[in-house]
């Protein structure tokens, strides 16, 4: 590919990371906001943070052409941040939006050895992204315009998404693809006490391929049931199931998106797709080639079997893998395999990006017979396809095909 135009457009939220180094200091967990105390650390490393970024420099390091457009402002942190980017490639800031007078976005985080981390964040710049900062020709000529974070952004969220909307639909004017994918908002924040449902109505009919977590979409469609999740220390993808998954997904088609993937953590990616020809044949962009086996399907991929050293980005860089596959004109089934590979060498390094490969070594460590994942979802009716490591959903317009439960470790 060349870097000559931006094949993709990755915009929303973007900040700097700044990471002070916890380790091997003697930190005392009780004692880090103690009045007064004097807390000894190590060097800080600052990076950038975010869904422009992480999105982003995972397409930039699977080779798709990318530009990254955020708001910064005209300050120390917005040079760092520019820097930070400029170190991959210069040209994959050239849409970054600059304003004075206002502050760059910034995060502290605090990660003790043995602890969760700690984050002091100041959305900054952020706030104020709106649709007037994106001029067409910045989108003009792209094939796909994926934006992330929107609960993190005030002027996307507290118009119950007209802003958003607005922004969306000059992209599908331009011919992009659109893609979204969400955050989990503070609940006691004015961003938690958002109408998401109402957003998403409004939102979604621009949407081409949606892409949250489950606990994101799960918070903004029902809270109650996230909660109950919420009650055990064993996680909330392993207590879902297959028909949980499908009615949360028949959702957002209903309200418009045409392809709709759940992000499930270690239990994998889960997708449902249109039945309607007519929405699919309307995504543009990214999806010109789009064919019958895109329609009305239900598939799970597992994750592949890995080292974790950290997660930090594994769902950005997931969907950095799936939208790299919809580029290279691949089959749902190829697409999802993909994007899990991608989620699972990034969880192989401790920071955001520097886990993802070319893309040729993704391709190369699939075909090598790469080892999956268990997948410990209930999913009664669903049939494992050997052939491609994926698990078919009983609604799957496919299941006419040969299918085979044999010869594999996967439990349903």
């Amino acid at each position: 590919m060349q870097e000559s135009c931006a094949h993709v457009i990755v915009a929303g939220h973007i900040c700097l990371d700044v990471i002070p180094d916890m380790e091997n200091h003697g930190v005392d967990v009780a004692d880090l906001f103690a009045p007064g105390k004097l807390v000894d650390v190590g060097a800080a490393v600052l990076a950038t943070g975010g869904a422009v970024s992480n999105t982003g420099l995972a397409l930039h390091r699977l080779g798709v052409p990318t530009r990254l457009l955020g708001k910064v402002g005209a300050d120390l942190f917005g040079r760092a941040v520019l820097d930070l980017i400029n170190d991959y490639a210069p040209m994959l800031a050239d849409n970054m939006i600059v304003r004075n007078g206002e502050q760059t976005s910034y995060s502290i985080v605090i990660n003790p050895p043995g602890v969760d981390r700690i984050f002091l964040h100041c959305p900054g710049a952020n706030d104020t992204f709106c649709a007037d900062d994106v001029p067409l020709k910045q989108i003009s000529g792209s094939r796909l315009f994926h934006f992330g974070y929107p609960p993190l952004m005030r002027r996307m969220y507290e118009d119950g998404g007209v802003e958003l909307s607005t922004l969306l639909q000059h992209a599908k004017a331009c011919g992009a693809t659109t893609s979204l994918d969400m955050a989990s908002p503070d609940p006691v924040s004015a961003a938690g006490m958002v109408d998401w449902q109402t957003f998403l109505r409004r939102v979604l009919p621009h949407v081409d391929v949606f892409l949250p977590s489950v606990e994101e979409i799960l918070f903004m469609l029902d809270k109650e049931y996230l909660a109950y999740l919420k009650r055990t220390e064993a996680g909330i993808a392993p207590k879902l199931n297959g028909a949980v998954l499908h009615e949360i997904t028949q959702q957002l088609l209903q309200l418009g998106a045409a392809i709709v993937g759940l992000k499930l953590g270690d239990q994998g990616l889960y997708v449902r797709t249109t039945g309607m020809a007519s929405r699919l044949s309307a995504m543009g962009g990214a999806m010109a080639n789009v064919d019958e086996r895109w329609l009305d399907r239900e598939l799970l991929a597992p994750c592949f079997a890995v080292d974790v050293v950290g997660t930090t980005g594994a769902g950005d860089c997931t969907i950095a893998g799936f939208l790299a596959a919809l580029l290279h004109d691949l089959s749902p089934e190829e697409v999802l395999t993909r994007a899990v590979a991608v989620g699972a060498c990034n969880v192989e390094a401790a920071d955001a990006t520097s886990g993802v490969p070319t893309w040729g070594k993704v391709e190369q460590r699939i075909a090598s017979g790469w080892e999956r994942r268990s997948v410990e979802l209930d999913l009664p009716g669903w049939i494992w396809a050997a052939e491609s490591s994926i698990w078919c959903g009983p609604h799957d317009s496919d299941l006419g095909q040969t299918r085979t439960l044999a010869n594999h470790d996967m439990e349903c």
